[in-house]
């Protein structure tokens, strides 16, 4: 039996990795990162976040970036992640067609990262998720510090997460 096995990936540096910089980036140099990656080969990547302007400065431009890579019209599954419903009316107001959302399998990390406990980001995701499907929007899911937390150490399985 011949079993085609498949690894996709998925790059959130534009997401993750910028929104722990000091220093604010420009639009513009966001978008080039993001075109670098595009004309690298990489096909799937997680733009930025609908999070809350004053809590994460750094990607307060999601909405302005996803635009400059539709009119950039590049080639690929640009996604952006959303913590909650009002990211997701932001996300909904831009048009976007895929998302993602997550969870931690740390509750320290939960509440230092989206101010909730495991199991209320649980019925946060829950909503967005009816939500989101409701719009026609294809929603991804993950899960946070699965093997490690930077405030807790080596996570244990926490079965209401995994």
């Amino acid at each position: 039996m011949n079993s085609e096995k498949k690894i996709k990936i998925v790059e959130v540096g534009p997401r993750d990795g910028l929104q722990n910089e000091t220093t604010n980036i420009p639009t513009d140099v966001k978008f080039r990162f993001i075109k670098n990656l595009v004309e690298a080969g990489l096909s799937e990547i997680e733009v930025s976040s609908f999070v809350h302007p004053d809590k994460v400065p750094q990607l307060r431009d999601a909405e302005e970036l996803f635009n400059l890579i539709n009119e950039g019209q590049l080639k690929g599954d640009f996604s952006l992640l959303v913590p909650n419903l009002k990211g997701l009316e932001r996300a909904i107001k831009s048009n976007v067609r895929k998302l993602a959302v997550f969870t931690s399998s740390s509750e320290t990390f939960n509440k230092k990262n989206i101010n909730c406990t495991i199991q209320e980001s649980l019925r946060n995701i829950e909503s967005v998720i009816k939500k989101s499907s409701d719009e026609g929007i294809e929603v991804r899911g993950y899960v946070s510090t699965a093997f490690g937390c930077p405030y807790e150490g080596k996570t244990k399985n926490n079965e209401d997460v995994v």
